[in-house]
């Protein structure tokens, strides 16, 4: 009997190991994709997720609607629409960005935009329902190994498809003539371009190739799936692990990598704990790709620091500039008020606005005022608003069912501390790597807190009598969010907010000025998640119930970009994103917020400072004062081009913006730093 136990033991385990086959080759796939990508061009492609989608999308149109053969219309998609796409995105989007020599974190902001773009034509074009009918490229019959375990014969193809495009690459990378082209443009795309290696055309092939395999890993992956314009893409953007594993240079380890987490994945299923410890064991089994993000995001060396946020532009100063930023303000008080005369439905759409620009205003905090890339905001306002559910409902142990206000004082202050889980990373991480991390732990929360009935069950968020009606909330709301305005802007103009300034225009200089560093990235998280939490818990008390979509992983990303967008920089800009974003919804049809959005996000970087930045300079420039935003703020440094190569100094470019005090300061003594250092190799007349 105890051999006949091991046995049947044994067999069921190499079963589910046969069976995590099928997510593990989709989720190598996807790291192949990527890893190539990035090899070829230097872009960790955050879209792809968005390209399988709509690639699966279109497959499902020609098969289903069309009522074209599966195989022609994959044929088409695949070979023709797929790597078109992907040369699209490299000729209009990252061509002109390397080009322009743009930095890790523009490219990053513009791989955002694609995403959002993409899925929102998806939601624009086919709606939001899901669909269950997604057409099969191969057919899921079983067939028999020796030794009696059963394969379906999807999984053996997308196993060999996997296999077979790893030799590929090997081949083509180490024995043909363009991987030498491949790997010059890898070690220095400039001197390889020298040599003559055009590196457009490297580029435009690694492109075509991730596009190619992002929308295999897309049908593969849609047949077992119910087809959304959220879920596939997210779940592809989660197999992002595979490929950070390798350090986004082998296509070895992130092959082995994908196909040993599918194996884990599905071994887990065995494990049938009793209790409300089930849901949460099964939640570890099903997103296991996201604790291996956050896992390989935390380790060092993966990634390399990169560049801190997209740089926020001051607004241009010169005259007029007052007028303006009153005019400015009057022309947001007086949208912000136009919906206490609405009615019904229209005041309870326009019940989001303000809770959402408090959620904007948080990254503006992070992100525009410290220079720290954080996309995961949204799980800190899902934070808030579960939050002031449990305690309203009295589902805190130890804590007695308090009112609406209390409860969302508690929430706030109990989510604050929470921001030490990006705060913290970000001590030691910048770029591509904390943008990971951030993520990482956006969809964690998301994942093991909102989606997970042991936290959200039998939640009501009933608002005081006082504010029961929907008028009196809000201007409620309009109250807190003026506070918050008040507060963020006294923050940046103070000593605090100048320190944060000096953090986000240049790090090392801040910390060579004798800032402390650390602490202020800290203390930029903390802020950004209490405003979130405050944020998320009205919007919350504005539904009257705890909505886990509302804070989807996705959002933070579409947020992010409407606050890069508007501004990074800007409250008023953060106002003006969250009414863009309801009102475009609201008044027209769901998911044009998204396009417009993904759509100025790829064109930032022809908007250096986002619309606010934009707008300044068109004011500044029609009073004259075009000149002056080029000026150092009294540093004695134009920037012309003729100052470059000028002095010892001219590794530190001059600034492009107008600094504040403490920057000038900071600027000063870096250069006379560098000038120390490098006085002693110079001949001196």
């Amino acid at each position: 009997m105890p051999l006949l136990a091991e046995s049947a033991s044994l067999s069921l385990t190499i079963d589910l190991a046969i069976a995590g086959l099928a997510v593990g080759s989709a989720a190598a796939l996807s790291g192949i994709g990527l890893v190539v990508t990035y090899r070829a061009t230097g872009v960790l492609n955050l879209a792809q997720g968005a390209q399988a989608m709509i690639i699966a999308y279109l497959l499902r149109e020609l098969v289903v609607v069309w009522h074209w053969p599966v195989w022609p219309a994959a044929v088409v998609c695949l070979l023709v629409v797929a790597p078109a796409l992907g040369v699209v995105l490299e000729l209009g989007i990252f061509r002109p960005l390397q080009r322009r020599g743009a930095g890790p974190a523009e490219t990053m902001v513009a791989t955002i935009g694609v995403f959002i773009l993409l899925t929102g034509a998806v939601v624009l074009i086919w709606g939001t329902g899901p669909y269950a009918d997604a057409p099969s490229l191969v057919p899921s019959t079983p067939f028999t190994l020796p030794g009696g375990h059963a394969v379906r014969l999807d999984t053996a193809v997308q196993l060999g498809v996997v296999l077979a495009l790893s030799v590929l690459v090997a081949v083509v990378t180490r024995f043909t003539r363009f991987g030498l082209r491949l790997r010059a443009v890898v070690d220095d795309r400039a001197l390889a371009g020298l040599s003559g290696v055009n590196a457009g055309r490297v580029s435009a092939i690694g492109w075509a190739f991730g596009s190619v395999v992002a929308g295999l890993v897309g049908v593969l992956l849609a047949p077992n799936l119910l087809l959304d314009p959220y879920g596939l893409s997210l779940l592809v953007m989660e197999t992002m692990a595979v490929a950070v594993a390798g350090r986004l240079r082998s296509v070895g380890v992130a092959v082995a990598v994908g196909l040993g987490l599918g194996v884990i994945g599905s071994e887990l299923t065995r494990l049938r704990p009793g209790g409300q410890v089930l849901p949460l064991v099964q939640a570890v089994q099903s997103n296991l790709f996201v604790i291996a993000l956050l896992v390989v995001a935390l380790l060092p060396g993966r990634l390399g620091s990169g560049a801190q946020a997209p740089p926020a532009r001051a607004a241009a100063v010169g005259r007029g500039a007052p007028e303006r930023a009153a005019v400015a303000t009057m022309a947001c008080t007086v949208l912000l008020l136009m919906p206490l005369g609405f009615r019904g439905g229209d005041l309870r759409n326009a019940l989001q606005v303000p809770a959402l620009a408090l959620v904007l205003l948080s990254v503006v905090v992070v992100t525009g005022y410290g220079g720290q890339v954080s996309l995961g905001q949204a799980g800190y306002a899902g934070m808030g608003a579960l939050g002031t559910g449990l305690f309203i409902s009295g589902k805190v142990p130890g804590v007695p069912a308090m009112p609406a206000i209390p409860a969302l004082l508690c929430a706030v202050l109990v989510t604050i501390p929470l921001g030490l889980l990006t705060g913290w990373p970000a001590i030691r991480r910048r770029g591509l790597a904390l943008a990971l991390v951030t993520f990482a732990v956006g969809t964690a929360m998301s994942r093991f807190v909102f989606d997970q009935p042991y936290a959200t069950t039998g939640l009501t968020l009933d608002r005081p009598g006082f504010l029961a009606d929907d008028r009196a909330f809000y201007a409620a709301e309009l109250a807190l969010l003026a506070l918050g305005v008040v507060i963020v802007r006294n923050l940046h103009r103070r000593r605090l907010g100048r320190a944060l300034t000096a953090l986000r225009d240049h790090e090392a200089g801040a910390s060579a000025a004798g800032l402390n560093v650390p602490w202020l990235k800290v203390f930029a998280f903390l802020t950004g998640a209490g405003l979130a939490a405050l944020g998320g818990g009205l919007m919350g008390l504005g539904g009257r119930a705890f909505n886990a979509a509302t804070f989807d992983p996705l959002q933070g990303l579409l947020w992010f970009a409407a606050v890069v967008v508007a501004g990074a920089d800007s409250a008023l800009g953060a106002v003006l994103a969250a009414a863009l974003l309801v009102g475009l919804d609201a008044g027209t049809t769901a998911g044009l917020s998204t396009v417009v959005v993904g759509a100025l996000a790829v064109a930032i970087g022809r908007l250096p400072g986002g619309l606010a930045g934009w707008v300044a300079g068109l004011g500044a420039a029609a009073s004259g004062a075009s000149g002056a935003s080029g000026v150092s703020g009294g540093s004695g440094m134009s920037g012309a081009p003729g100052m470059h190569g000028a002095s010892p100094a001219s590794s530190l470019p001059p600034p492009r913006v107008r600094l504040s005090p403490l920057g000038v300061r900071v600027h000063a003594r870096l250069r006379a730093r560098i000038i120390r250092r490098e006085a002693p190799g110079q001949v001196r007349p």
